[in-house]
């Protein structure tokens, strides 16, 4: 098993919250895992955001990864590998009651989101 590198913790919600940033193509309003120094992420979804339902509603744990492919192998997939921005591939899987998201980067993560405050105390 490959190493897993704990990345952000996404937490869906009901209601926007002040401070959100939205993004028209993925359909979403979100705070950012960088815009804390725990790593959480509030999620609002557009009613026709065409995301699982599951996603939209479970709280999941992501964590990076070197292969993807390799980590959702033998997994429940719920969403297949594919790439909301350039630069970084994602999947959803279900490990037993766990909703899970990979992240592959292929560049330096600070070029595709750059941020100071990450993990910053």
């Amino acid at each position: 098993m490959q190493t897993l590198n704990f990345h952000h913790v996404g937490i869906p919600v009901k209601e926007k919250i002040a401070g959100m940033s939205y993004n028209k193509e993925l359909k979403l309003y979100s705070t950012g895992y960088f815009e804390n120094p725990y790593g959480i992420e509030w999620m609002y979804f557009d009613d026709d955001n065409s995301l699982p339902d599951i996603i939209k509603n479970m709280p999941h744990v992501a964590y990076k990864v070197d292969d993807l492919h390799k980590a959702i192998e033998g997994k429940t997939l719920i969403l297949a590998p594919e790439s909301p921005v350039k630069g970084v591939t994602i999947a959803f899987v279900m490990d037993g009651i766990n909703l899970i998201e990979f992240l592959q980067f292929d560049q330096p993560e600070n070029e595709i989101w750059p941020h100071p405050n990450k993990f910053k105390i």
